[in-house]
């Protein structure tokens, strides 16, 4: 059997070198440790950036998908499927009481495959909707957006980016697409100042992070959300929350705008959607937003979205999610986890701490410098993380952890740190 060495050549001569991992390899997994080849065994406080919130190969979720691959697996969107439906239906239950309807015209869903899809998917709907319902005049409407923020990788999305480096590479991903205004995350002043300056009868829409996690796990300011919304309402401009990484409890709130008790008018979802088995991803927002009148047949499109294997698994994903009260032991153990890294950055520490922030069981903890050295040394002694802008470390294992499994990864992280 091949060794992790030589797992890791192979990477590196076969595939482009668009990642630069940790050196661990990952052969097996189950609940909140994953294994390598070897047999060594790691807890995993990263969670497939929170794909994983109901743990490696959950078995509900794993037999769901192996239930639904001896049916059927893929039909396109050319036909119907007899999943998709009460996927949507579900998924339509769960999110539509967290959507702003205040027209009582309905939840829809546009279901898709990754992040960046659903993304893609909701700039799109935005714009359209913003020709369509608010006459914005063709070519001239603008989406706002953060500064730090990170809401994929795909060409236009990377234009908006304000990561120089890695997600704009140094301008050799352009010309960039027009049409996106930023702001500074966390002030809504500036949101309004910014929407009455480049004028609110051009402006379709708001998009941002709850919560931004590879910019550092960054938390807005109180109020900040919920002043979001007044203001989106008083310019009719669309709030659209991305809660791909936020979403089905990861905060410690089914999503992270439930923490000020806002609605958004629509909500991106992927990662923990697919229940760690599949990628799969949607927007969920209302009729007048989505509904036929904006979104037309053949106006937007994926083979594999709603396909009948990701709907099985999003459907059984979502149950498991909600009858097992992820959100609630998200906010438990979330506060017991961050009370612990906090008493660990009181102490004399080998790379001096900045801060140690987070809601539920997103936290991180930020260094005075690099600290990439700092996750390969949590490797060693057993907890996987990973850093994010060099001088941040993320934690976000999954759902399911237990508080001895915390003080486990807690003890190995104070081992580490502490001098």
């Amino acid at each position: 059997m091949p060794s992790s060495k030589d797992y890791m050549e192979m990477d590196d001569k076969y595939c482009a070198h668009n990642y630069h991992p940790i050196e661990v390899v990952i052969s097996k997994a189950e609940g909140v440790w994953v294994y390598d080849p070897e047999g060594r065994k790691y807890l995993d406080c990263l969670s497939a950036y929170s794909s994983q919130n109901t743990g490696h190969c959950h078995p509900e979720i794993v037999k769901a998908l192996k239930e639904q691959a001896d049916k059927v697996t893929l039909t396109s969107r050319a036909f119907y499927n007899d999943m998709m439906g009460p996927f949507l239906k579900k998924l339509c239950e769960v999110v539509g009481p967290h959507i702003n309807d205040p027209k009582n015209s309905g939840i829809m869903a546009l279901p898709m495959n990754t992040g960046t899809e659903a993304v893609s998917t909701g700039l799109k709907v935005a714009r359209a909707w913003g020709y369509i319902k608010k006459k914005i005049p063709k070519n001239e409407a603008k989406i706002i957006i953060c500064r730090d923020n990170f809401h994929g990788r795909s060409i236009t999305i990377v234009g908006f980016s304000t990561d120089i480096e890695a997600v704009r590479y140094y301008g050799n991903f352009g010309p960039y697409t027009p049409g996106f205004v930023t702001i500074p995350y966390g002030d809504a002043d500036e949101l309004e100042n910014t929407i009455l300056e480049i004028g609110a009868e051009t402006v379709a829409a708001f998009l941002f992070e709850p919560i931004q996690g590879e910019a550092g796990v960054n938390v807005p300011p109180e109020g900040f959300i919920r002043k979001v919304r007044e203001i989106c309402t008083k310019y009719n401009v669309l709030m659209i929350a991305d809660e791909i990484q936020t979403g089905f409890g990861r905060t410690g709130e089914l999503f992270a705008c439930d923490h000020e008790n806002v609605k958004p008018d629509a909500i991106l979802l992927g990662k923990a959607l697919g229940g760690g088995v599949y990628p799969v991803s949607a927007v969920v927002s209302t009729r007048d937003i989505i509904g036929p009148e904006v979104i037309k047949p053949g106006t937007h499109g994926s083979t594999f979205g709603g396909n009948p294997l990701a709907s099985a698994v999003a459907l059984k994903s979502l149950e498991v999610h909600i009858d097992d009260h992820l959100a609630q032991r998200s906010k438990e153990f979330g506060t017991y986890f961050l009370d612990g890294l906090s008493k660990i950055a009181e102490k004399k520490t080998i790379l001096p701490i900045k801060d140690v922030r987070g809601k539920g069981l997103l936290m991180a903890i930020e260094f005075e410098s690099d600290a990439r050295h700092i996750v390969e040394l949590f490797k060693d002694n057993g907890v996987l993380a990973k850093h994010t802008h060099s001088t941040t470390i993320r934690f976000a294992p999954p759902l399911i952890i237990t508080k001895d499994q915390i003080d486990w990864a807690l003890k190995i992280i104070e081992d580490v740190l502490v001098v």
